[in-house]
This record gives C-alpha cells, structure tokens and sequence, in this order.
C-alpha cells in the first residue's frame, strides 16, 4: 500500500517593504528562490507597506532633484546603484536606473498591492510593479499607468481606476507603515516568518532557508 504524503507544512511569512526599494525587489526574488527549493512548505505572504519616502510629493519629484537631495549627488548614488545592479545580475534581475526619469511617491502602488490581494494577485502585483520600475523605469506613482499596468496581470483596470480617484485604502498604507516603526523596523526589507523571526535585509538564500527551518521547527512544537 502507498503511503500518503505528508501534509503541506504550512507558514505564514509578512513582507515588509517599499516598492521604490531596490533591495526589496532583490529579497523578494530571493525569498521565491528559497521556497521553490521547499515545495513541502506552504506559505501565505501578507504584504505590510513601508514608505522610505513618506513626505514624498504624491506627484513624486524628478529622478535628478530626488538623487541630489538623498545622496548629495548623482555621481554617488550612480556608484551606488552600479554596485546593486551587478548583485542583481546573479539573480536574474536587471536593474536600469537609467530609464528613471522621475521618483514617485509609493503610496498610489501600495494601494493597487492592496486592491489586487481582494483577488489573491498580491505577490504577482507586487513583482510586476518592482519589475516596471526598476527594470523598465515607468513611473509607478502615475494612476493611469497603474491601471495600464492592471489589465497585464489580470485585475479590472475600470474598478482600479475608481478606486484610485478615491481615498481607500490611504490610511491603510500609512497605518502599515507606522505599525513598522512601531515594532522596531527602520529599513527594508524586512520578512517575518511565522509571526516570530525576522529577516532584514535582501540575505542569500542559504540564510533564508535556515530561518526557514527555525521558524517551521518552533511552529511545530506549540
């Protein structure tokens, strides 16, 4: 007689980051690396927004005037994200800060994160939106091209575009945000597996796997 698998190992994991945050797109991509490698675990991912920007102008600012107040100049900040391109190029992603023209404000973003979970499309959202702007440099504070960009992964870019003329889920992204303060959480990403273990910072899969095995083993054991 066969034996029946094992059932699913099931782990809740909060994602805290900012969608005009590099490293987050880089510790999201290698967060997905880890768990492909444990199909044993079942995960549900909570998004948690944090604003690295929060007094950002809602229409954000040019990439130049953005650069030069942030890193004193964009011949420093160009050295710098060089250094984050070529990490990003052993993960399969490419970083084109080149194409940026302009800074947005990530408040507009988070919210589309927030109106895709109503379908279950939360973590898909959030990866094409890292991917328009970090890759593609589209302005992802620009309600239009938010709701160009739902038709591409399936939302209802008429309901999407209602909802951003309002004002829901406004107070929910900075509800999030001062909640990140509030538990100590000063830089992004950050990842909270089972409620108990944080990951800061966008860390090699090795170290993601081992947190991994802790937070499962205390999961087990209450």
């Amino acid at each position: 007689m066969n034996a029946l698998p094992p059932p699913p190992r099931r782990l809740v994991i909060e994602m805290v980051y900012d969608l005009v945050c590099p490293w987050c797109y880089l510790g999201l991509r290698r967060l997905r690396h880890s768990l492909r490698r444990r199909p044993e675990i079942e995960v549900s991912f909570l998004s948690r927004a944090f604003l690295l920007n929060p007094d950002m102008p809602r229409a954000g600012m040019s990439r130049s005037e953005y650069l030069t107040r942030k890193f004193g100049s964009e011949d420093r900040a160009a050295r710098l994200f060089a250094s984050i391109s070529q990490i990003g190029q052993s993960e399969g992603l490419s970083f084109r800060f080149d194409r940026m023209q302009r800074t947005p404000s990530s408040v507009d973003a988070h919210r589309v994160v927030r109106f895709a979970a109503r379908s279950g499309r939360e973590v898909e959202t959030i990866e094409a939106l890292f991917a328009a702007y970090f890759t593609a440099g589209v302005d992802i504070g620009n309600p239009a091209w938010l709701a160009a960009l739902a038709e591409t992964i399936g939302l209802d870019s008429a309901a999407l575009r209602v909802f951003l003329a309002s004002d829901q889920e406004i107070d929910a992204v900075h509800a999030d945000n001062l909640r990140a303060h509030r538990l100590g959480i000063n830089g992004v990403p950050c990842f909270i597996l089972g409620g108990r273990h944080a990951i800061a910072g966008a860390q090699e899969p090795d170290v993601i796997e081992r947190l991994l095995d802790v937070a499962l083993l205390e999961d087990s054991a209450d």
